[in-house]
């Protein structure tokens, strides 16, 4: 057993591990320095995993507002890392060429389940890359509350520079009111995110997500920060309007553009 765990945890670490291998010419294994990671920050973006490598994510969103109390007190709470956190933990995995799957569950016990499937890669010739998005989720460990997502992302990058992303995505289930006192139950919003890069390794990140039709308690969700790529890690700072890391807490918005709370997320790129 004890030589198991010792495997196991040389092939997720290592970043060629021992699990079945992508062809060696797979252009999926080849960084985008526009878009070096699968998500801005909390929508995702047309980067593929390649086929049998995978990625891990953490997310982190304190729970201090930035704006309570004075500058000392907000020194003395070492801007909000003293608080409480929604923790958001992400596995995903390369199926086949072009089709990723994933799992990720928050702090909270919402486990969501996601794939998405590239039709076109801009490099391939089209003017745009575009990704079809599929997810359900479910409160209290998938037991409560389910929560479907479709939508497609659509991604142009400028060589070098940027990404650029229009995200249009369904979410069924949003509104968490008994059916019979609901008037809308699903919501329908245009994610609309961007990635800048300022420096070889450094971007600057930001997203926001408008409701256009259905369920839109709270305000747009939006979330800005910055980014550091380290090999097959990224290091992103994060302020975000709301807690959300999810499609179903996305599209139920943040709290209010008074408050807004400092996060951070962190991947790891198996490849």
């Amino acid at each position: 057993m004890r030589l198991f765990a010792v495997m196991t945890c040389v092939a997720l670490l290592a970043p060629q591990g021992a699990l079945a291998q992508a062809p060696d010419d797979d252009p999926d294994l080849d960084l985008s320095v526009e878009q070096p990671d699968f998500t801005v920050v909390t929508l995702p973006t047309t980067l593929r995993v390649p086929r049998f490598k995978s990625a891990f994510r953490v997310t982190h969103r304190f729970g201090r507002p930035l704006g309570a109390g004075d500058f000392g007190d907000l020194v003395g709470d070492l801007f909000g890392l003293d608080s409480g956190a929604l923790i958001g933990l992400e596995y995903r995995f390369g199926l086949l060429r072009g089709v990723q799957a994933g799992i990720h569950r928050t702090s909270n016990k919402t486990i969501d389940f996601f794939g998405q499937y590239n039709l076109l890669q801009q490099s391939g010739g089209s003017p745009v890359g575009l990704g079809v998005l599929a997810s359900i989720e479910g409160t209290n460990n998938f037991r409560d509350r389910y929560s479907p997502a479709l939508g497609v992302a659509v991604s142009r990058t400028i060589s070098g520079l940027a990404a650029l992303y229009v995200e249009p995505l369904w979410v069924g289930s949003t509104n968490p009111a008994p059916a019979a006192f609901a008037e809308d139950e699903d919501t329908l919003l245009v994610g609309l995110a961007a990635r800048l890069r300022i420096r070889p390794t450094v971007y600057l990140v930001g997203e926001i997500a408008p409701r256009v039709a259905g369920h839109d308690p709270g305000v747009t969700h939006g979330s800005f920060g910055i980014e550091k790529r380290a090999g097959g890690h990224s290091f992103q700072l994060n302020v975000s309007n709301g807690f959300g890391t999810t499609p179903a807490q996305v599209a139920r918005g943040g709290f209010t553009n008074d408050d807004w709370y400092l996060g951070f997320n962190i991947s790891r790129k198996f490849f």
